[in-house]
């Protein structure tokens, strides 16, 4: 069934970082030229151009069938996410200035409005390509629908359990954090917490202002000696053990991730959970909220720890079961606890503010100046750059985009995205793909498979009305089309070239693909291995049919009568049987179908 696919590529971010220098020096009363021409002259249409692009460019596809007219052409965007084109920011919270000047200071426009509710959120929302925010705002599903130009969204702290990751990954927007922004001031404050709860400090600071002097009524225990148990040995609960060591405490912990013999390079010993509770007189938690994570502190873990243990958290609300703890403390099974953070924040039952064994904080853990400077700076930098393509730190959701921030990485994905655009046009089956398998080879092709495989995907599904499809987002759309998606690798084989295999409609297609002096070419199609390495540039015809003397005269001939040219010819080093050969041509042909009584195949590609 002949078809074709138009290719739009790129837009170069280059302009959008050229216009925005041209404005700030155009503020100085400094006029630009490059070459003999003013910058300035152009200004306006490149904004025109621009707008509703990001550094990529727009993929727009229509196909045709010879049993009908031509379809409609359908847009979507973005193709790329590495680097994203960022003009507009929104900070829904009271962030560190630093952050704002930051931002601006990259030619980013930041608007400010705190305190938003949901409903005027979604409203504002949809005008910004970046939302910043910390623990208040939160980024629900609702919110993250209306974005329609929102790319990044960068929480200025840890943890994003105030954030729809998976919503926004869905619609291939970048969900950021600050990961070490705030460690150092939430560890002192669970150090503080833990010192507190030994001595009863803020009790006794509280009686004091009363007019009492009940010296025995706040009897406490020092911590040397004591076991800590630490749940959750990233950096925080690092920062801790160090801190709690110089006390003379032992510290023990628990992490799924963290190898036992780093943390024991830090001083703490890890076990599972079984064998960390009973031996704990103080336990503190530094995991993030999940579905694993939630009540992990509850009447069972309790029941098995020592009686008075003391319990700590300054992560997120949830992670120890408040009910449980309440419970806990009534009973002297738990003999104190410390907590910065609550399920419902403020907290409406104050049974566990209210409880005397309980000192508690609204939420302080990043509270300090140095941390607010640290986060908000952090998040900017890290958005400058991504935005340029120098980074990736912080991204919860887009690990695939940490390797594409050079000129081979940007090429490899050029090219899995075109080898995926060409097969999705030569494929006669109107149905959708149920598996790909990608195949990178040679040794330089090691460490991309990720995002090249991503990239194949892409130039698949651009074909489905209303997809957009990025690196981000790619795999899941791929999951919910019922794709089945393979990746591996083969260091034995042709260096440097990415092998495609799709299967649609019960049919298979492949091709073989590499990059050129910087530019994508194909290398084969189907069983059809070309003479000469395929350009991946221009307008390209392909053609299944069988090998004849006839063949380029007659598809000459027809496309004269359209007004077309042929400005290339690549047949394949075997004419068995039918045969893949690829056409540039000067122009796409209007109607397909006037070469259907020569070939058997026929479908053309704009790139």
């Amino acid at each position: 069934m002949p078809s074709q696919c138009t290719l739009q590529v790129p837009f170069i971010s280059r302009v959008h970082a050229r216009l925005r220098q041209n404005r700030r020096r155009a503020r100085g009363g400094t006029k630009l030229k490059r070459g003999s021409r003013e910058l300035s002259e152009n200004h306006s249409e490149l904004l025109k151009r621009s707008r509703g692009r990001d550094s990529l460019g727009i993929h727009q596809f229509t196909s045709t069938s010879t049993s009908g007219p031509p379809t409609t052409s359908r847009q979507r965007t973005p193709t790329n996410m590495a680097p994203v084109c960022i003009r507009t920011v929104l900070i829904s919270e009271s962030v560190d200035p630093r952050c704002r000047a930051i931002l601006e200071e990259h030619g980013i426009r930041v608007t400010e409005k705190q305190n938003m509710k949901k409903e005027e959120l979604i409203a504002e929302i949809k005008h910004y390509d970046g939302l910043v925010v910390r623990s208040a705002t939160k980024v629900t599903a609702d919110v993250i629908k209306a974005a329609d130009n929102l790319k990044i969204i960068g929480r200025a702290g840890t943890g994003v359990d105030n954030v729809d990751v998976d919503a926004a990954t869905k619609k291939g927007i970048v969900v950021m954090n600050t990961p070490s922004g705030n460690t150092i001031s939430a560890a002192e404050l669970t150090c503080a917490m833990l010192m507190s709860l030994s001595r009863n400090v803020p009790q006794a600071a509280m009686s004091m202002k009363q007019g009492n002097w009940d010296r025995k009524k706040f009897m406490g225990a020092e911590l040397y000696g004591k076991v800590l148990g630490i749940v959750g040995l990233g950096r925080i609960g690092k920062e801790v053990a160090t801190r709690m060591q110089a006390f003379g405490m032992r510290t023990i912990g628990y992490d799924p991730i963290t190898p036992p013999e780093v943390s024991a390079s830090w001083g703490v010993e890890q076990m599972s959970l079984e064998q960390l509770w009973p031996q704990c007189d103080y336990i503190t938690v530094h995991t993030p909220l999940m579905p694993s994570t939630v009540g992990l502190l509850n009447d069972e873990t309790f029941a098995k720890c020592k009686k008075g243990v003391k319990v700590v958290n300054c992560a997120r609300g949830g992670i120890i079961d408040e009910a449980a703890l309440c419970r806990a403390l009534e009973s002297g099974q738990c003999g104190g606890a410390g907590l910065d953070v609550f399920v419902e924040e403020p907290p409406k039952n104050r049974s566990l503010v209210d409880h005397p064994n309980v000192i508690s904080c609204p939420h302080l853990g990043a509270s300090t100046k140095e941390a607010q400077a640290r986060c908000g700076e952090d998040i900017a930098l890290q958005i400058v750059d991504m935005v340029n393509g120098k980074n990736l730190v912080g991204a919860v959701n887009a690990q695939v985009l940490a390797g594409t921030f050079s000129q081979e990485s940007q090429e490899l994905i050029k090219l899995g995205e075109t080898v995926g655009a060409v097969l999705q046009s030569c494929s006669a089956s109107e149905k959708l793909f149920s598996q790909a398998h990608i195949t990178t080879q040679g040794d330089c092709m090691k460490s991309c498979g990720g995002y090249l495989t991503s990239a194949v995907l892409m130039g698949l599904l651009n074909r489905e009305s209303g997809c957009s499809a990025n690196l981000i987002n790619v795999l899941s759309l791929a999951k919910e089309s019922g794709i089945v998606v393979k990746q591996s690798h083969r260091a034995s084989e042709a260096a440097g070239v990415c092998k495609v295999e799709v299967v649609a409609d019960g049919r298979s297609y492949k091709a073989r693909g590499s990059v050129q002096g910087g530019v994508p070419v194909l290398l084969e199609l189907g069983d059809s291995v070309f003479r000469q390495p395929v350009s991946l540039t221009g307008t390209l015809l392909f053609l299944q049919a069988s090998a004849g003397p006839q063949l380029l005269s007659s598809v000459a001939g027809a496309l004269a009568s359209e007004g077309v040219q042929i400005e290339s010819f690549s047949a394949p080093v075997d004419h068995t049987g039918d045969v893949w050969y690829c056409v540039g041509v000067s122009s796409l042909l209007q109607d397909l179908s006037v070469l259907k009584p020569l070939v058997k195949d026929v479908a053309q590609l704009s790139i």
